[in-house]
């Protein structure tokens, strides 16, 4: 899980390097679909399928058991479908705001956001937060990761994407993206009694989106 931010930064790389080679040609609009398409196929879509089973597990309003079994179902509900438009179209958006500007911007705001992501993944498997269920990938690593050497990877992971942005606007952007996940984990150990590999998912995709959007907004 410490090592996450390292493959976020190769898939960030090569997505946002895709994007940058189409962006002169076919646009930032273009651009910004290459982007989410090598991510989304690079990781066969993992997250955001675990986005949309959160979505529809905490949007049931069941008790933690049945939400749980809602997660693990192969269907997604209204509250999943609903979660992934908005979240693509809001990623799609900041991405072709940022190639609109250069293709550096937005290769760089693709490494932010794959970062990011991974980032979150830390902070989802830290030994205070227990799993969910017995079984499954959250088993597996929940509670693995020391709250220092979480602060430790994501400080690094902020001080590598300012200086491959030559600006501070990416850390600011990172950081906040985890503050985002850290509000959906909160949500999450709440509501389903911790974390499932669905869980970690969509921490990926919240910080990965929260830091796009702050990229964005910010100055």
């Amino acid at each position: 899980m410490l090592a996450a931010p390292l493959v976020g930064l190769v898939l960030g790389a090569l997505a946002g390097g895709l994007g940058a080679l189409v962006a002169p040609r076919g646009g930032p609009l273009l651009a910004a679909v290459a982007v989410l398409a090598v991510l989304a196929g690079l990781t066969r879509g993992l997250h955001l399928d675990g986005l949309a089973d959160v979505a529809d597990g905490l949007g049931s309003g069941k008790p933690a058991e049945d939400a749980l079994r809602i997660m693990k179902q192969s269907d997604i509900g209204p509250f999943g479908v609903l979660t992934l438009v908005l979240l693509i179209v809001g990623q799609l958006a900041a991405l072709e705001e940022q190639f609109a500007h250069s293709a550096e911007r937005g290769l760089v705001a693709a490494v932010t956001c794959a970062v990011a992501g991974r980032c979150a993944l830390a902070w989802g498997c830290l030994r205070p937060v227990p799993a969910a269920r017995p079984g499954g990938l959250g088993a597996m690593v929940a509670a693995t990761v020391t709250p220092r050497a979480a602060l430790a990877g994501t400080a690094l992971a902020a001080l590598a994407v300012a200086l491959i942005g030559r600006h501070p606007r990416y850390a600011l952007a990172l950081i906040l993206g985890q503050l985002a996940a850290a509000a959906l984990l909160r949500r999450c150990v709440r509501r389903f009694g911790g974390v499932t590999g669905d869980v970690l998912g969509a921490l990926v995709e919240t910080a990965g989106t929260a830091a796009l959007l702050a990229i964005t907004l910010g100055p």
